[in-house]
């Protein structure tokens, strides 16, 4: 996994088929940090979306991401962790902050 990817989900389960390596990844229940003072109540996880990885000793991977969402009280709507703010604050690598990007882009527009 690309460093800086446990801190922020959990491996659930991950299998081999013909097809390839499917890897299912839950966002871990921790508030986003850009809401802290605001009170926030988890409110379940966006759609699950499928994205494309690196192969794995020449077979196709993909991860089946699970983002999780909150209910800021303070503000009265849905939110979700900001990752342009996660990847200037850790050590994550470039190409996992963008596919984190990607991620949120795709399920904001579902809101």
């Amino acid at each position: 996994m690309p460093e800086g990817m446990l801190t922020y989900f959990e491996v659930t389960s991950a299998s081999k088929t013909e097809e390839g390596y499917w890897i299912n990844l839950v966002e871990k229940d921790l508030e986003p940090t850009e809401f802290l003072g605001d009170r926030l109540s988890s409110k379940g996880f966006f759609e699950e979306v499928t994205v494309k990885d690196f192969p794995i000793r020449g077979n196709p991977c993909f991860l089946k991401v699970k983002r999780r969402r909150w209910m800021n009280e303070s503000l009265n709507k849905v939110v979700s962790r900001n990752w342009e703010l996660v990847a200037k604050g850790t050590r994550m690598t470039k190409e996992f902050a963008a596919f984190l990007k990607a991620v949120h882009r795709y399920n904001a527009s579902k809101l």
